[in-house]
């Protein structure tokens, strides 16, 4: 399974479980931790929750195991380490707060040619 196939599969776990908002981020150009980072909401603690054991488990069934997972204990943003992959699952308040959609957005030119400016 290549890690475009990985985030597929990451994808449909958290729509089976009626994830929020599932952004998938390419970053093989910005940064060789992963290829690709996948954010989602809870609706609750418990939603986030959930939502990572589905995936965890969906990836599994599929050879994958998770390296890590952190933030469990809180719930109100959860990591979810698959090595191809990263996956992200935040209340929506927390999401917006970091914004790591945005972020991780910036490409490497672009940040260089500002502090050029």
């Amino acid at each position: 399974m290549n890690s475009s196939e990985l985030t597929d599969l990451v994808i449909e776990a958290l729509d089976d479980v009626k994830a929020k908002d599932v952004s998938r981020l390419d970053v093989r150009d910005i940064t060789t931790v992963t290829d690709y980072m996948i954010v989602a909401s809870g609706t609750s603690k418990r939603h986030v929750k959930a939502l990572v054991d589905n995936v965890a488990e969906k990836a599994r069934e599929a050879g994958r195991r998770p390296i890590g997972v952190e933030g469990e204990d809180g719930g109100e943003w959860v990591l979810l380490d698959l090595q191809d992959a990263l996956v992200h699952v935040m209340l929506p308040r927390v999401r917006e707060f970091y914004n790591l959609e945005k972020l991780w957005s910036l490409s490497p030119t672009a940040d260089i040619a500002a502090t050029e400016g």
